[in-house]
Parts: structure tokens; C-alpha cells; sequence
């Protein structure tokens, strides 16, 4: 069945425009509560990123919550990770997070986590909709939640990350620039990797609640890597705004995408398993070069659908530990439940510690191989292999690449678009190719 409100990753939207309203949300308080309370009376922690919007949400959702009973944690400015943590180990039974992560401050969004910090299972958050075909009734006053302050939420998630390393790991001697886009990690990930003995050079990390994700952080590349090279450090570390998505920068100023970050954690992971009895999931965007370097290695891979949510399904079926995204996401299921860019950084530096390698070295053991991509604009949405002369076109430059080369077709799930995607070994022959099939799909479509 359809969900009304939800999408992959939550409930998103504009500040003030349904559903991202005061009262909207609100009432979502509510009914999440409702659900909960029917398990028994329980408690659920809160947290948002820097946007000023943030404020208005925590204290809907508060009183939402408080309307249905149930208790909550409020942790002010906290990365989405850190609350799928912190419901885990406070012995609560819901974490909700306030962030629209990578997008502008106008933006902003509601994640949830289930009592053992992964995202709600369907089941939930249809039972969640559910709820608001019911007018909202307030409990007794003598049974209303109750909310407090968690004063040491931070120093906690800072400790935590700093224990999915290897104990006996120090980073003394290297100098990190940290960019945490002015985001929720902006008092955390400078704490961790700087106790763990690394010189850091903190920038973006001085939020006003309209700055996140402006011209910084992990969308945002550029002033990282300007920063590394002026201030000749090892590397560089690039969080989005709620710090769940990572990409890093070698000394040379050269970005690291997050293909390459899981192919550095995988390699460190088979170095020190001792053995290739594992796999790593990748999605429809994972670049072929990663693909061909893992098989190389003896090691498994498999796609999943673009997201999150899709990633860690098929993990758990597969039984495997390391999965993530191009665009940073990467979840390591052996140290945290849920893609973490301060967790994931920390084992990229442990593989280098552990290497005595630098990024850049590290990075290179994988050939990333030529991707383009084509926006075509349709009509209305529609399944781009309808048409058979689509479905032929492809089925040729398949051919004509070989084992070398890959075509992706997808429709996107917010406009009316198809994104055409070619890859392979001849950078000029993925451009030939990715603009006749390009041509020959707004023919068919547009």
C-alpha cells in the first residue's frame, strides 16, 4: 500500500508549506505517540540540525508527543546517527530527527528510528498515517509526557565514535581539515577525530540556522578542498548537514567520492579478516570501476535501488557489513546501525593508520571509470522501457560497450524526468553514446 506521507527517507518539504507545517507536524507528534502508546507507555528522543526552523518543530513535536503520553528526550543539535545511537543505548522506543540533510535551510524534514536505532519498518509508518484519520485527543493531564534536556547528549556520541576505532589507534601527527557544512556535527566531529590526536582545522562549523550546507560540506566539495591545499594538510573531511554522508579530499586537493571510501574500508576489512568471504552493496550509481576493483580482490557486490533504506535491505539479506552510496552514505554494520559519516571517516583513517598509506595512495587502488549523465525532461512520468525503440537503443550501446561499459535508465522520483547514465573505459565513447541514447529517449518521450 502507498504511503501518503512518507517517502525513503521520512517526511520532507518547505518550511511552512504542507506538510512541513507547525500543525502538520504537530499532529504527526501526536500520532507517532499513538502508536507508541499502544505498546505501552514509552519515550521517544528528539533531535534536529542547526536550521532555524528546527526550534518551531522540536516544539511541535514535543507537544504532540506530550499529548499522547509519551515522554520525551530532547537533545538540541545532534547528527541523524548520533539519535539512532542514542535511542539505542537511553532505552527509548523512538528517535525522531529534524533535519532535510543535504538540502538548503528553507528545507526540512522527519526521519524516524526504531527502538533498536535502524528506520521504521513500513509496518510502522503506515500505522503512523493511520492515525491521522482520527481527530487528536489530549490523554489525562496526570498521564502527559513529561520532557527533559539530555546536557550530555554530545559527549556521549563523541565517545561513542571515538569507540568504533581500534583502541590502540592514535592520529598524532596528522593535520585534518574537518567541514561540517555548518550542520549538526559541527560541536561533535571536530571533538573526535582531535582527541583521537589529530591536528584539526575546523571550518563550517560556526551555524547562524541559514548558513548549513552553504558552500560547504559534503555537496559543496570546493572549499574543502581550497582549505586542505592552504593549509598542507593530510586531508580533508566533508560531512552534510546532518552528518550522515561523508566524502574526503587527499593531500593533493583531489576529492574522494564515496565509491572510493567503501573500497578503502572494504580492502582494510579484508586485511584484517584475513579473508574474501564478504561482499559489499553498492546501487544503481555505484561506479563500474569499484565494481571491477572488488571483483578483482575476490570479493562480492551487488546493487540495490538509490537510497539508504535499500542499501541496508540488502545487506541484511546478503549478510554482509559494508554498503553505501556515490553520493557519501556509507554504513558499516559492524560498528553502527545506520549510515554515519563521522563512523565511516574514522575507519577510512584507520585503514591509513593501519596501512602506513596516505588517502590518495589508498584511493588509487580502484580506477574510477568515466560516468555521464542526461536529464531528459518528459511529459509525465513514465517507465523509460515502454518504448521498444528505447528498449533497442539500449540493448545496441550495450553491445557496443561490451564488459566495459554499463547503461542506466532511470526515472526520477520527483520530476518528470529520465536520467540517462552511461559509463565506461572510453570516456569519449560514453559521450557519444550517453547523448545519442539521451536523443533517442526525448524522442520517444519528450
Amino acid at each position: 500500500m502507498k504511503k501518503k506521507y512518507f517517502g525513503t527517507d521520512g517526511i520532507r518539504g518547505k518550511v511552512g508549506q504542507y506538510p512541513m507545517t507547525a500543525e502538520f507536524i504537530l499532529k504527526l507528534g501526536w500520532a507517532a505517540g499513538r502508536v507508541l502508546a499502544k505498546q505501552g507507555k514509552g519515550k521517544a528522543v528528539i533531535g534536529k540540525d542547526t536550521r532555524i526552523s528546527g526550534y518551531m518543530y522540536e516544539s511541535a513535536l514535543e507537544a504532540g508527543l506530550s499529548a499522547a503520553g509519551i515522554d520525551c528526550l530532547l537533545t538540541g543539535p545532534m547528527p541523524t546517527p548520533g539519535i539512532a545511537y542514542l535511542t539505542r543505548t537511553m532505552n527509548a522506543q523512538l528517535g525522531i530527527v529534524i533535519s532535510a540533510s543535504h538540502n538548503p535551510y528553507y528545507d526540512n524534514g522527519i526521519k524516524f528510528f526504531s527502538a533498536d536505532g535502524t528506520k521504521l519498518s513500513d509496518e510502522i509508518e503506515h500505522a503512523i498515517e493511520a492515525e491521522f484519520e482520527h481527530e487528536m485527543v489530549t490523554v489525562e493531564s496526570s498521564q502527559l509526557g513529561k520532557a527533559k534536556r539530555i546536557k550530555d547528549a554530545a559527549g556521549r556520541y563523541i565517545e561513542y565514535c571515538k569507540g568504533t576505532t581500534p583502541f590502540f589507534m592514535e592520529l598524532t601527527g596528522l593535520r585534518i581539515v574537518v567541514d561540517t557544512a555548518h550542520g549538526a556535527a559541527y560541536h561533535i566531529a571536530p571533538s573526535v577525530f582531535g582527541e583521537l590526536g589529530a591536528e584539526v582545522i575546523a571550518i563550517g562549523n560556526e551555524p547562524d540556522g541559514v548558513n548549513i550546507n552553504v558552500k560547504v560540506g559534503s555537496t559543496y566539495p570546493e572549499t574543502l578542498q581550497q582549505a586542505v591545499m592552504q593549509h598542507r594538510a593530510d586531508l580533508g573531511i566533508a560531512l552534510d548537514g546532518d552528518a550522515d554522508r561523508l566524502l574526503m579530499v587527499d593531500h593533493k586537493g583531489e576529492v574522494v567520492d564515496g565509491d572510493e571510501l567503501l573500497f578503502i574500508i572494504a580492502m582494510a576489512q579484508k586485511k584484517q579478516q584475513g579473508n574474501d568471504d564478504f561482499g559489499v552493496v553498492g546501487t544503481l550509481m555505484t561506479n563500474l570501476g569499484m565494481e571491477t576493483a572488488l571483483k578483482k580482490e575476490g570479493l562480492g557486490f551487488v546493487r540495490a535501488d538509490v537510497g539508504d533504506r535499500y542499501v541496508m535491505e540488502e545487506l541484511n539479506k546478503q549478510g554482509w557489513t559494508i554498503g553505501g552510496e556515490s553520493s557519501g552514505h556509507i554504513i558499516c554494520l559492524d560498528r553502527t546501525t545506520t549510515g554515519d559519516g563521522i563512523v565511516a571517516a574514522l575507519q577510512v583513517l584507520s585503514a591509513i593508520v593501519g596501512s602506513e598509506k596516505n588517502l590518495h595512495e589508498l584511493k588509487n587502488g580502484m580506477e574510477k571509470y568515466p560516468q555521464h549523465m542526461i536529464n531528459v525532461r518528459i511529459k509525465k512520468k513514465v517507465d523509460p522501457l515502454s518504448s521498444e525503440q528505447v528498449v533497442t537503443a539500449v540493448a545496441a550501446a550495450e553491445q557496443r560497450l561490451a564488459e566495459k561499459g554499463r547503461v542506466l535508465l532511470r526515472a526520477s522520483g520527483t520530476e518528470p524526468l529520465i536520467r540517462v547514465m552511461i559509463e565506461g573505459s572510453d570516456e569519449q565513447q560514453v559521450i557519444k553514446e550517453v547523448r545519442e541514447l539521451a536523443d533517442i529517449v526525448e524522442h520517444a518521450f519528450g
